[in-house]
């Protein structure tokens, strides 16, 4: 077997199909082709962090956050590329895309349900084998939820109400956390960088708003969605807010 065999080289090649004569739609294309790739990628790396967790294994589960925490900062620098390409190059081809919108990507829905961003309302938009992934990614415990089976195997007594990550103060949880980072430097690095995953995925929702008001400014997304002012009610809300609320506390 050769490197074009091994990688299915010709095969890839041919996925690029621009609908328009304009220059710039081929990297309107590879960018988000590439994207979906690094997707794929995101959700085998958050699966593999889950039996990590699950398994109690914490070199295993730092290695893995560092590396999803790499791959979120190229998926970052990839704005950089597409925001060379002017608003009227969009507009150019825009048309052509019809009704087919970054909102409809089901694989990014399933990053966000892994982390437990979960809405269930949200699946009906989607292919029936793309909704199948996403009602498994619904029933099956999230990140945080296998993060406090780490905190279980470690001898850590978890309040079964701490299974969703909770949206309001919870001065138990906080209380457990402060102890862990105070006297625990392994589970506080766990911590720390799924911080870092938190805000990394932040930074990705804040330079897509903006690569879409520079593009597109308050025009409706391709999908129907309202574009930026959809993608603006998404930035910052942290997934894992018990984590962020103890820094005045540490």
């Amino acid at each position: 077997m050769n490197y074009p065999e091994y990688l299915k080289i010709n095969e890839l090649l041919t996925l690029q199909q621009p609908k328009s004569e304009e220059h710039d739609e081929m990297l309107f294309i590879l960018i988000h082709q590439t994207y979906e790739l690094w997707f794929k990628q995101i959700l085998h790396e958050l699966d593999f962090l889950k039996q990590s967790l699950v398994k109690g294994n914490i070199p295993k589960t730092l290695h893995t956050l560092k590396r999803t925490l790499t791959i979120l900062k190229t998926l970052v620098g990839q704005v950089d590329i597409l925001e060379t390409m002017t608003p009227m190059e969009f507009k150019s081809f825009r048309n052509r895309l019809d009704t087919a919108s970054g909102f409809e990507s089901a694989q990014f829905r399933e990053i966000e349900f892994i982390l437990g961003y979960k809405r269930e309302n949200l699946i009906h938009i989607h292919d029936e084998e793309s909704k199948q992934k996403l009602l498994k990614r619904l029933e099956e415990p999230s990140v945080w939820s296998d993060f406090l089976s780490l905190l279980a195997t470690e001898n850590y007594k978890i309040n079964p109400n701490w299974q969703i990550a909770p949206s309001i103060q919870d001065d138990e949880l906080e209380s457990l956390l402060i102890e862990i980072y105070q006297y625990n430097f392994p589970l506080s690095q766990v911590c720390e960088l799924l911080v870092d995953l938190d805000e990394g995925l932040q930074e990705w929702r804040y330079r897509h708003v903006k690569m879409v008001q520079r593009t597109i400014g308050s025009k409706m997304g391709t999908g129907g969605s309202s574009g930026a002012e959809y993608l603006t009610k998404t930035l910052f809300k942290p997934l894992f807010p018990s984590l962020w609320n103890i820094r005045v506390k540490l």
